[in-house]
């Protein structure tokens, strides 16, 4: 990213001389590679400042230039808060009608009940290819399938699946798909959205302007953060030893703090279905954020995601799998990451020992 800022700087909108051309093909170079990830083609890629903006302008996008037959929106029970925030405005503005399509307790989507929404009236349905407080990897070929067969469009929020799965053919099962450069080791504040070129026209955008990127999304792009993220996007298409490293670390902090004969649980699904870094624990009778509290500043983990840091609430995840609102208060996350090692993994396992044994 580094010579963007200074010796290769420019306005990759600026058309008439060279410097532009040149943070042009910049441009285009980094819209290639993060196209390769998911496997499509770079003229369906358009850069958002983040993955909250690209599921805004999928769904709100996608609604607000819809035809008026299909008014029905679906959306599961355990998707980031802006989706769900997303759907509640069209609601409630747009008079569309939204459907919570629920979950099992392992944070899988509830195929029959996916099935038995599914309509002619039915526009849209969101699912997230993994989720980011339980780390549940979902079916999204099966989803897609069953979503082409009534010609409900499918738009996938993608954030976490890089890091969890493989995400080559995930253009492939979807109509749209969400990604985050900031979830892939890249910088914060740049994202994209994947939209099938049938369907540019079929979305209106949510931010006007100048009407860069094919009228979908206004703005100067911020070219060295492009440049960042399709860096981080080419790593991440050679992640399988990565994330089987993970797992690894992730199953060790899970049996050493089982070892000790302490009082946790495992919310969400098995290993073998959930993101390799995720780790959901339930400690039995304890208050998570009084937990947090003793762990500072050795562990850094949360009760939830970070964009409901503050709400007092218990996570919409949890409650969704069917836990109740003191088990969900008893739950912490804890990630596992690149530069994660041994050591802090066997650190903070002890640590959590330490400050759960002089609670009890």
């Amino acid at each position: 990213m580094e010579p963007h800022w200074n010796t290769r700087f420019g306005n990759p909108h600026s058309s008439e001389h060279s410097v532009g051309w040149r943070a042009a093909e910049s441009v285009r170079t980094s819209t290639s590679k993060i196209a390769a990830l998911i496997g499509c083609d770079p003229d369906e890629i358009v850069f958002t400042s983040g993955a909250t903006e690209a599921n805004n302008l999928a769904i709100i996008g996608l609604a607000q230039a819809s035809a008026r037959g299909r008014r029905r929106i679906l959306v599961s029970a355990i998707e980031h808060k802006c989706v769900l925030a997303s759907a509640r405005y069209l609601a409630k503005s747009e008079d569309f009608v939204v459907e919570i399509i629920p979950v099992d307790e392992h944070g899988f989507i509830n195929i029959d009940a996916l099935k038995a929404a599914l309509a002619d009236d039915v526009l849209m349905c969101s699912v997230m290819a993994v989720n980011n407080e339980i780390g549940t990897i979902q079916d999204v070929a099966l989803i897609g399938e069953l979503l082409r067969e009534r010609e409900v469009i499918f738009h996938c929020d993608a954030a976490q699946a890089p890091c969890a799965m493989d995400v080559g053919e995930l253009a492939m099962h979807s109509d749209m798909v969400s990604l985050s450069g900031h979830k892939i080791y890249g910088p914060p504040g740049i994202g994209s959205l994947y939209v099938r070129r049938d369907l540019h026209n079929g979305i209106g955008p949510i931010m006007h302007g100048g009407g860069q990127q094919g009228g979908l999304r206004s703005g100067t792009l911020p070219m060295p953060l492009c440049v960042g993220f399709a860096a981080a996007a080419e790593i991440m298409m050679n992640g399988e030893n990565e994330r089987l490293r993970l797992g690894q670390q992730r199953d060790a902090f899970i049996q050493q703090l089982q070892s000790n004969g302490l009082p946790v649980v495992i919310n969400g699904p098995p290993s073998g279905s959930r993101h390799p870094g995720n780790a959901n624990i339930r400690f039995e009778g304890h208050d998570a954020h009084d937990l947090l509290s003793a762990l500072q500043p050795c562990v850094a983990a949360s009760s939830g995601s970070a964009c409901t840091s503050g709400i007092s609430e218990p996570s919409h995840v949890l409650r969704a799998i069917g836990l109740t609102d003191d088990q969900a208060d008893s739950s912490i996350r804890f990630s596992f990451g690149r530069f994660t090692n041994d050591d802090e993994i066997e650190g903070a396992a002890q640590k959590c020992i330490d400050v759960l044994c002089i609670d009890r």
